[in-house]
């Protein structure tokens, strides 16, 4: 008997699809997904078909690009296609580059790097693309210049929400109406919406020079949503916690993408009776780019995770260099603390709540290399920029609406307009058998930690378990 096929396979056997588009190349594929190029049949407009083959991820990916439609700066979705017992497949508008293209072409090709008017141009598209999932209370919980898509126009726009979350106020109830996505078939959207050359830094700017708040301004309370106040709808009917995921508290630092076979971002436990709701997993997102509060296994955060990423992001668009490339969660840590210094109490009081501060700890730093060192020939502003950002406490992180409202982006030189971005015709990681853009950078991939790495380990019984220190 002949082996089944592989899911991945499954899109070019689905006539609904393959009536509406021809399949031209597989472009990405990952543990979670496969992406294609394809052709529209009806106007030949080119697409990329995203197979999910993770039920929540892929509800979760339609439940954003569904919430953040006609945003400019988010990807497209077209339309998408989902029955019961097949994958869904998503739609997408295509765009044949990313973020992480950029700066490993400006590395090798660039005489000088990218300028400081480019880098403005990325940092504000990129800025109000976040803003546009925080004052739609979506976590994107996966910020990496990988998914950060770029069109050959140099219109940038935010992908890959299968990790999102949409963070609810307290007192607010997920409504279930018992529709599983799959029993919609097919569900088409309006349009790719071009983008305007530096539309959002406009708005923001006209808003600011006339004193106006109102909806351009969303509160800081958004990004204080506690994620046990959150409800997941996939979580609900699934009855599910996606939380309790500690990735230090077994002395183990495996990340949930290292564990294919999961099959989702979720565990099953006992729902409990007190009716809570619940929290959120520490182990998303991308290691290099993961806030010190998911290393410490908070299941409590909200929208301030992403502005830590934003920030490793931008460093590395000043630098071309990964600002904080861990090995392990552990080496992230470590990393984190040689330039920042320690996390502790008087830097952030609400510290000694993560899950795992008291079990793991480091010996104290007394010189702390500072973000200068990492970041040499950068100015003043440009440090200050990024220090908004990796703050160990998450209130104290600029908003990404206060970014776009930071006078370094109306300084000279100013962000360049869009027709002078430089942007790869290809997308350069290709030649080196990366998988492509769509499904992630190699460079990002997560590893097993390794304690050898860091010679003698001394474990301490306490009164609730263990302590791990590291030199």
């Amino acid at each position: 008997m002949d082996p089944p096929p592989s899911k991945s396979w499954s899109i070019h056997t689905r006539r609904e699809i393959t009536d509406k588009y021809e399949i031209l190349e597989r472009v990405g594929s990952g543990a979670y997904s496969d992406v294609y190029r394809a052709r529209r049949r009806s106007d030949s407009l080119i697409v990329a078909l995203k197979e999910v083959h993770d039920y929540q991820s892929a509800f979760r990916e339609i439940e954003a690009l569904q919430t953040l439609h006609n945003t400019p700066n988010v990807v497209v979705l077209l339309e998408y296609f989902w029955r019961e017992d097949e994958d869904a497949v998503l739609v997408l508008e295509f765009l044949p580059t990313d973020l992480a293209s950029v700066i490993r072409t400006a590395k090798r090709e660039w005489e000088g790097g990218i300028t400081v008017g480019e880098i403005k141009q990325w940092i504000v598209q990129i800025l109000c693309g976040v803003d546009a999932c925080h004052r739609n209370s979506i976590v994107h919980r996966d910020l990496k210049p990988s998914n950060l898509l770029i069109s050959a126009d140099g219109v940038l726009k935010l992908a890959d929400f299968g990790q999102a979350r949409i963070l609810l106020e307290p007192g607010f109830v997920a409504v279930c109406d018992n529709t599983h996505p799959h029993e919609a078939g097919v569900v088409e959207q309006n349009e790719v919406i071009p983008e305007t050359d530096s539309a959002c830094l406009r708005e923001v700017h006209r808003n600011r020079d006339q004193g106006a708040t109102g909806k351009e301004e969303y509160p800081r309370e958004l990004g204080k949503l506690g994620a046990k106040d959150s409800v997941d709808a996939t979580d609900k009917e699934c009855n599910t916690r996606d939380g309790d995921t500690s990735c230090l508290a077994t002395c183990t630092t495996s990340d949930m993408e290292d564990e294919p076979l999961r099959g989702s971002y979720s565990y099953e436990v006992d729902e409990g009776g007190n009716g809570q709701c619940c929290p959120l997993t520490s182990c998303v997102g991308t290691r290099w780019f993961r806030a010190p509060e998911l290393l410490y296994g908070s299941t409590n955060y909200g929208t301030e995770i992403d502005l830590w990423s934003l920030g490793c992001i931008f460093a590395e668009l000043y630098s071309l260099e990964p600002l904080f490339p861990g090995t392990s969660d552990i080496d992230q840590l470590s990393r984190i603390f040689s330039v920042l210094g320690n996390l502790t109490e008087e830097v952030w009081p609400a510290c000694l709540e993560l899950p795992d501060y008291r079990i793991i700890s480091f010996g104290k730093i007394e010189n702390p290399i500072g973000l200068e060192a990492y970041l040499p020939n950068r100015s003043p502003d440009e440090i200050h920029l990024i220090r908004k950002l990796l703050r160990f406490d998450p209130a104290g992180r600029a908003t990404a609406m206060e970014l776009l409202h930071d006078k370094y982006l109306t300084e000279e030189p100013v962000p360049v307009p869009l027709s002078e971005l430089r942007v790869p015709s290809t997308h350069s990681a290709q030649d080196e058998g990366s998988p492509g853009e769509w499904c992630g950078d190699c460079r990002y991939m997560d590893s097993d930690s390794d304690f050898e790495d860091f010679g003698s380990v001394k474990v301490t019984t306490t009164d609730t378990g263990f302590s791990i220190r590291f030199p």
